[in-house]
């Protein structure tokens, strides 16, 4: 199942004059960053790892105006953002989700630096009410150096898990991993540490709990009690 996608148009690397468009885009930002911003992060963490330290300063500028509506004067960064899409190849990335699962697909066809830009740009296509916390996962993600896959969805996201159900709709996650009825759709705080200490012994090794599974488990349980009983 398609969750996400972004299509980016670029210039052959071996030409001089660098241009950038966007072509298909489906991103889901509710609520944000949303799977659409996941798959933005991963498209930057997968580019970046290999730009230059100038670069690196000049995508967190970028970021930042784009996440604030600024106006951005082209070209910037050696590459000219435009609408026009004659004469240039395209790259499509997506999210794809199976079961609770999810992994992407990336179609890299031009350079790394066009790829993150054409991440960045597409911020531009949301609300902006969610452009600030999309900036914030792009700003993450030119840090991250590990492998891409669920530990940079869960990084991305700002979790403990990373699986479909809990980013897809955090607070129905939440309410089920701690074994709320699907009558309760707003319990105290009070009923939600009380769910939460029943279902921690129900997974803790010294209660019976399994060991290889036990940290994971003590992790969404407690990811499930932060989405419930923030502010």
């Amino acid at each position: 199942m398609l969750l996400a996608e972004l299509e980016i148009f670029h210039s052959r690397q071996a030409q001089p004059t660098r241009r950038v468009a966007l072509g298909h885009i489906v991103l889901p930002v509710e609520p944000a960053p949303g799977l659409g911003g996941i798959l933005l992060g991963a498209v930057v963490a997968k580019h970046a790892r290999e730009l230059s330290d100038d670069d690196l300063m000049g995508l967190r500028h970028l970021i930042r105006e784009v996440g604030d509506g600024r106006r951005i004067i082209q070209p910037r960064m050696r590459n000219r953002y435009q609408v026009d899409r004659h004469g240039l190849t395209s790259s499509v990335h997506r999210l794809i989700g199976e079961g609770d699962e999810m992994s992407f697909e990336f179609a890299d066809r031009g350079g790394d630096l066009a790829q993150v830009l054409g991440a960045i740009y597409a911020v531009e296509r949301v609300d902006q009410q969610h452009r600030a916390p999309i900036a914030d996962v792009l700003i993450s993600a030119l840090r991250w150096k590990g492998p891409i896959g669920p530990a940079l969805v869960a990084f991305l996201a700002g979790a403990q898990s990373s699986s479909l159900a809990a980013l897809a709709d955090p607070r129905a996650w939440a309410l089920d991993r701690l074994g709320f009825p699907e009558s309760e759709k707003d319990p105290s705080s009070r009923e939600v540490a009380r769910r939460y200490c029943q279902q921690m012994r129900t997974v803790h090794p010294d209660h019976g709990g399994a060991h290889e599974d036990a940290s994971a488990a003590i992790r969404e349980l407690a990811e499930a009690r932060r989405i419930l009983t923030k502010a």
